[in-house]
């Protein structure tokens, strides 16, 4: 058994080409999705990641700035440019790159940014209404992992193992899962004999950052598999699954890089159009 691969590249464009309809619509109205990122530093990671979002949005008509700060902005000096941009009427998603340096509490500068512009879905109020089942923005990862799935077939009933308890991926996930009407397991660096339970699954979502974590022994057959590792090793990105033996059991599998990635930064671009709209009360 050989896996179909899910692209994540060309899935997100193929997202992307429907966004960039949207957003001609919205155009006619007079309103142009506006994505400003804030990045606070050099860090050369951050910059590139940053200037691949600027691309991308702009790629499909949003308007899109970037503010880059000083490594030695304060925290004060970086929530006076959160409060400005959150009472900017033409400004519709905001996103704070992290890390942020040392001398600013990452958490209170996610508590500035006003929800309803919260595009990366961080902000403990879109978190809470996540949990609460209301109207919010969804962490970005997990809504592009729920995009690819889509692709796989109907994921209601299924079992589903998720390895990470993030709150940016592992929760938020197990939870949008839920609502999807899986049966969701979350499993974490305690749990016991992990890799010799994921048999039982019929999808596995590994993201933890472990190179090869998870390999084709360890799968049921005709499984679905979600890699959202991505640690560099030697210059190249790597997945916690590996590859070559997992895609031998696998019924569907997402390569590193271009699979999650890309569905990444394709929804920080949906919830942007998606705040537009809202905005002038579209749905």
């Amino acid at each position: 058994m050989t896996a179909e691969l899910l692209n994540g590249r060309e899935i997100a464009k193929e997202y992307r080409d429907g966004l960039a309809a949207e957003v001609e619509v919205l155009k006619s109205k007079g309103i142009t999705p506006n994505l400003t990122v804030v990045i606070v530093g050099n860090d050369g990671a951050s910059l590139s990641y940053v200037k691949s979002k600027n691309k991308a949005a702009e790629k499909i008509g949003l308007a899109s700035n970037i503010i880059h700060l000083d490594e030695d902005t304060s925290e004060e000096e970086l929530l006076k440019e959160i409060k400005k941009l959150n009472s900017d009427y033409d400004v519709h998603g905001i996103l704070v790159q992290v890390p942020l340096p040392e001398q600013i509490d990452e958490n209170k500068v996610l508590e500035a940014i006003a929800p309803q512009k919260d595009v990366d879905g961080f902000s403990p109020v879109n978190i809470g209404r996540l949990y609460t089942g209301q109207q919010t923005f969804a962490p970005c990862t997990p809504l592009g992992i729920m995009e690819l799935l889509k692709h796989t077939g109907d994921i209601a009933g299924k079992d589903i193992a998720v390895i990470g308890r993030s709150h940016i991926v592992g929760q938020p996930l197990a939870r949008l899962l839920s609502d999807a009407d899986a049966t969701v397991t979350l499993m974490h660096s305690k749990t016991e004999n992990l890799v010799d339970k994921l048999k039982q699954y019929d999808v596995v979502i590994s993201a933890v950052g472990r190179p090869g974590l998870v390999h084709g022994e360890h799968l049921k057959e005709g499984a679905v598999v979600i890699d959202v590792g991505n640690t560099a090793v030697e210059g190249k990105l790597i997945g916690d699954v590996d590859f070559e033996s997992a895609s031998k059991v696998a019924g569907y599998i997402t390569p590193v890089p271009g699979g999650v990635g890309p569905m990444t930064i394709t929804m920080v671009l949906n919830n942007t159009v998606v705040a537009a709209k809202r905005k002038i009360g579209l749905k």
